[in-house]
């Protein structure tokens, strides 16, 4: 009973906002604002019942008006409002569509920041059912960050793509995203950010098997590691430089390198399997060389003592 008066009282607003609409002799104009008003109040009433496909189309209706006033704020929050109902509804694509729209309209309305912002809850909307929608909304929003100067923002933003990208094992896309976000803690003068990006940095090129670069990074960003860090990264790429799997599994079950954020603690996880199993087969490969080589000396005694004994 409650559901259905409330579904009632949401036609009602809808039939007023048409009402405010309608032009006429004496109303050259519509009423763009009070429509949009009665269509939010119309989205209320449909969304307390749970009628979403009603719900999201006033809130579109709303955002219409709005945006015909040039109330192009209310029109963004509308559009959001939106894609929030869209989730709830799985229609995951429409989602992507509405957050853009909403980005563009605040950036319209000159609110920049507040357009990153709706692209970063766009991204965590959609990003378990489609994370590469996700991984770009985070791009973007980091972009939009940096056209009002904000590297630190813009840094945040593109951590938040480049877990999606190693949690998804994108390793060279990761590395790409990943000295973009160094460079930006640099701009925004946070060097202990830029130091543990170093970190993180070196994992995923040694998971790359890329040697090169890892030092490559180490060697231009080391400076802003903390000592401890430096001496285990020092360790860590020594040891696979000269191939001693032993000394790199150390490095790796050092207890800052264990308690890194969740994708690069999995990143040395992985490496340090990798070890043992290189420090396995190359053990498996002496015990046969040397079974071998026993075998030849063995018949080689034989031969040796063979006819002397008569």
């Amino acid at each position: 009973m409650a559901s259905a008066k409330k579904i009632d009282e949401g036609n009602e607003c809808i039939r007023e906002a048409e009402k405010h609409l309608k032009t006429s002799l004496f109303k050259w104009k519509p009423d763009y604002d009070s429509a949009a008003n009665e269509y939010s109040k119309a989205a209320t009433c449909f969304k307390t019942v749970k009628a979403y496909e009603q719900c999201k189309d006033a809130l579109m209706r709303a955002a219409d008006c709005y945006a015909k006033n040039r109330s192009y704020f209310s029109a963004a929050k509308s559009y959001e409002q939106a894609a929030f109902v869209c989730k709830d509804m799985e229609d995951y694509p429409t989602v992507i569509h509405l957050i853009q729209r909403a980005c563009q309209l605040f950036r319209e309305h000159g609110t920049p920041d507040t357009a990153a912002i709706v692209l970063e809850k766009g991204a965590k909307m959609v990003e378990n059912k489609l994370p590469d929608r996700a991984i770009d909304l985070y791009n973007k929003a980091a972009e939009v960050a940096m056209l009002e100067d904000r590297p630190r923002q813009a840094a945040e933003y593109l951590c938040k793509s480049s877990r999606l990208l190693l949690k998804y094992r994108r390793y060279d896309e990761a590395a790409e995203n990943m000295t973009r976000e160094y460079e930006y803690n640099l701009q925004g003068d946070n060097p202990a950010a830029a130091g543990r990006l170093i970190v993180a940095l070196v994992l995923v090129h040694l998971t790359r098997e890329d040697y090169v670069a890892a030092s490559k990074i180490y060697k231009e960003g080391g400076g802003y590691v903390e000592r401890e860090e430096t001496m285990v990264l020092n360790s860590l790429l020594d040891g696979y430089d000269q191939g001693d799997a032993e000394q790199m599994y150390y490095a790796l079950n050092h207890p800052f390198i264990k308690h890194m954020d969740v994708e690069y603690a999995k990143l040395a996880r992985c490496l340090q399997a990798s070890c043992m199993s290189n420090q396995s087969t190359t053990k498996a490969q002496d015990s046969a060389v040397t079974e071998v080589g026993g075998s030849q000396d063995d018949r080689h005694s034989d031969e040796e003592f063979s006819g002397g004994l008569l």
